[in-house]
């Protein structure tokens, strides 16, 4: 039997069985106040709370299913968009900051053939991603031979200063709850980039209380010496997310950065 890879889901299950679970009791206490305990207002806020919770469950049950790597596939073209936009060649190390579970970093291994690399992630509590799922992950795309998988801290990383030929984040940086100036988040990764090589980062870059004035950022970095830096704001107004309204909505702020350190 062939073994199928276990990507996870950015909604995992877990949110859609307690929206149902919401909405199920919701509309059991409707009937309840409806059949055994008549009362206008009861039976009004309960069957209004009920429509409203059935609908974010079904909103959000669809979302599921768009963003999953055997449905929709829009993960999967989120980490294209990032890839396509990585200007390198693909012939040394790259380092994807906050594998989860390796998604990208196996895309990555199969967009380079030449490339080693290495995920690192935090997992632990609250994520439904580990290790070994990475590994299995990549044992079943046939690239394990030249990737490895360690845990770490975006917000510190476990390698010297220009270790990298590339770098690659997605989504990640804006979780780092150890670091709460996300600022730095980006600084740590541009560390471990060799000169010369390249990076591309994807994350809520158009939230100002994240990152403040975005093109600010980008001229410092660059004065940092950071030789060439671009940036694509509002990645949900990209046509492949945005035919899908609802999401469009939904992933904003988006914000890319890539370029060459």
């Amino acid at each position: 039997m062939e073994r199928k890879t276990n990507y996870g889901n950015w909604i995992p299950i877990t949110i859609l069985r307690i929206c149902y679970g919401v909405s199920a009791l919701l509309i059991l206490l409707f009937l309840f106040f409806l059949c055994c305990c008549p009362c206008f207002w009861a039976e009004l806020i309960t069957g209004i709370l009920a429509v409203a919770s059935l609908v974010v469950s079904v909103f959000m049950h669809y979302c599921r299913y768009i963003f999953s790597f055997n449905g929709g596939g829009l993960m999967g073209e989120i980490h294209q968009f990032l890839i396509d936009h990585l200007e390198w060649k693909g012939d040394g190390t790259l380092l994807d900051i906050g594998c989860g579970a390796a998604a990208l970093t196996n895309r990555c291994a199969k967009h380079y053939p030449k490339a080693t690399l290495t995920g690192i992630d935090y997992w632990g509590i609250g994520w439904n991603y580990a290790k070994e799922q990475c590994e299995q992950n990549a044992e079943i795309e046939g690239v394990a031979d030249r990737v490895t998988f360690q845990k770490g801290d975006a917000a510190k990383l476990d390698f010297e200063d220009e270790t990298f030929d590339a770098a690659v984040s997605n989504f990640v940086f804006h979780e780092v709850r150890s670091q709460s100036d996300k600022r730095e988040v980006v600084r740590e990764a541009l560390r471990v980039v060799k000169k010369g090589g390249s990076f591309a980062f994807q994350d809520l870059f158009g939230s100002r209380s994240l990152y403040g004035d975005m093109a600010q950022l980008i001229e410092t970095l660059h004065n940092e010496g950071i030789s060439e830096i671009h940036y694509i704001p509002h990645v949900e107004r990209q046509p492949f997310i945005s035919r899908r309204p609802a999401l469009s909505l939904m992933l904003r702020n988006m914000g890319l950065i890539y370029g060459r350190k």
